[in-house]
Order: C-alpha cells, then sequence, then structure tokens
C-alpha cells in the first residue's frame, strides 16, 4: 500500500517558555535544497484515515526541555503515468508563521502522488 509516517519533535532549547499552537509548515527539498511540487495538508484524510491524524489543535507551553510532536504521513504509490516519481532529499521545517525554519535530512518518497499530510502539535 505504500503508507508512510514519520514523528518530527521540536524541542524547547531555550531559557524561557515557548507556546505552541496549529501545525508546522513543512516544504519537501530536492538534493540540491530546491522546492518540490508537493500539495502538503492538514490532517491525513486524503491520504489514508488515520486515529487522531485529524485532531483539532490545542494550544500548549513547552517549558525548556520539553518536547512537542507533529506527524507526517504519505503513500509511495507509483501509476502508470507521464509524471515521475518526486523524491524529496530534506525537509524544511517552520514551527509556527513567523519563526525561523531548519533543514533536516530526510527522504521522502511521494511517488506520482504529489501528496503529504501533517499534524497539529501534540
Amino acid at each position: 500500500m505504500g503508507l508512510r509516517a514519520l514523528n518530527i519533535v521540536l524541542t524547547n532549547c531555550g531559557t524561557r517558555a515557548y507556546r505552541v499552537n496549529g501545525y508546522p509548515t513543512i516544504r519537501v527539498l530536492d538534493g540540491d535544497g530546491k522546492p518540490l511540487d508537493v500539495k502538503v495538508s492538514r490532517g491525513s484524510s486524503s491520504i489514508a484515515l488515520i486515529d487522531d491524524f485529524d485532531a483539532t489543535p490545542k494550544p500548549a507551553t513547552l517549558k525548556p526541555g520539553e518536547k512537542t510532536v507533529a506527524g507526517l504521513v504519505w503513500r509511495n504509490t507509483v501509476l502508470d503515468s507521464p509524471v515521475a516519481p518526486v523524491n524529496g532529499s530534506y525537509l524544511e521545517i517552520t514551527p509556527a508563521p513567523g519563526e525561523r525554519s531548519q533543514i533536516v535530512p530526510q527522504h521522502i518518497d511521494l511517488g506520482t502522488t504529489g501528496k503529504l499530510g501533517v499534524t497539529a502539535w501534540k
């Protein structure tokens, strides 16, 4: 079925409380760090039915050293089509609007679907 899932972890490495609410912004990048044409949607309903993946965001305050998690889900489905499979090499993750992003190495094999689902921070 080609279903893939991944957790991303945000750790408060600062000395003050850090408030989170909502969804991280995710971009899939190629091996050269250029954005790929990927549709990132909130939740998993367009990809698969997964318990708690479509839960409503709830605000949380992370004390220094505390962590929160968001999930990603996609399918590596390749159809017989003129569209080439999409393979990302990096994720650019922005925890909240206006915050700095971080680029992390991560192989993302989206096949020809071009879709990625993300949960809210929890």
